[in-house]
């Protein structure tokens, strides 16, 4: 795909973070959008930002966990914009918590935004899609899609499911004119991590530390969030990714590095990040300290 003008892209978790940055960019690109989030305030200001290009915009408040809701928004966004050429399934969460004190409809919970979601909007639009001279459907995964740490059981299951799945829905339409993408962000500045559920048996926070010592969930949060790449700059990864027609687009040089220390060692590759990590995360706390 050479360009996004006068497409129409379809985006979930559209109120914030990557999703946010997705849509100002395919509006300031000349595409109209279609953004979807289920938290409607978040969802006004994006809309809002998009209003400021000439693009038509539809604002949906739409859970992706509800499957009648997915089935019923083609139709709409068809009898708005009259075509669909992208669909970006961004929106995600995530549970904090060892598998044992996991509750099934806590799992489940994450299952169906995470994964359900994504399979839903795809089979929801693929027939629109497949109509179109050039399309692409945009599936978030994680970095947890390539490597697992402690606590993140269903969130890991979600990910790795998203890119088992997207791999194998671009080899069934590698003939067609759809472009399968499968994107695996490293550490964005996004609200992930503050908006986290968590169980009580990890009250300090998630159990990924980066070896700094224990954390409140809030100081998580906020670390997370001011040490991450801009989710608009990765925002502008996935796009250059879909123009450049990559299967698989890693989202920022951790992304990368934990994916080469998958492949150079396959069962402990966590004893590779001490060495790739540090130096990023020292590099990346320096800059902000400067931009400050």
């Amino acid at each position: 795909m050479q360009n996004f003008a006068q497409k129409v892209a379809v985006i979930t978790g559209a109120g914030s973070g990557m999703g946010r940055y997705l849509a100002i960019l395919i509006a300031k690109a000349g595409g109209d959008v279609v953004i979807c989030d289920v938290n409607k305030d978040s969802l006004a200001e994006t809309e809002t930002l998009v209003h400021r290009y000439n693009v038509s915009v539809s604002s949906h408040i739409l859970d992706v966990a509800d499957k009648d809701a997915i089935k019923a928004l083609p139709e709409k966004v068809i009898a708005h914009h009259g075509k669909v050429d992208l669909v970006f399934n961004n929106a995600g969460v995530t549970y904090d918590s060892s598998f044992e004190n996991l509750a099934e409809e806590q799992w489940d919970s994450v299952m169906d935004i995470n994964l359900h979601g994504v399979v839903n909007m795809t089979r929801a639009f693929m027939p629109y899609l497949k109509d179109r001279p050039e399309a692409a459907i945009v599936n978030t995964s994680s970095i947890f899609g390539m490597v697992a740490v402690a606590k993140q059981s269903v969130y890991h299951a979600t990910k790795f499911a998203v890119r088992g799945f997207t791999e194998s829905l671009a080899k069934e339409l590698k003939d067609s004119s759809v472009q399968v993408h499968c994107v695996h962000p490293g550490h964005i500045g996004t609200n992930i991590l503050s908006t986290a559920k968590f169980n009580e048996d990890n009250e300090k926070g998630p159990g990924i530390s980066l070896g700094l010592g224990p954390k409140t969930r809030e100081e998580m949060g906020d670390a997370f969030k001011k040490h991450g790449m801009h989710p608009s700059r990765a925002a502008e990864i996935i796009l250059q990714g879909v123009k450049k027609k990559k299967a698989r687009i890693f989202v920022g040089l951790d992304a990368k590095l934990i994916d080469l220390s998958q492949r150079l060692m396959p069962t402990h590759y966590e004893k590779l990040w001490p060495l790739f990590m540090l130096p990023l995360f020292l590099f990346r706390n320096k800059k902000a300290i400067k931009d400050t």
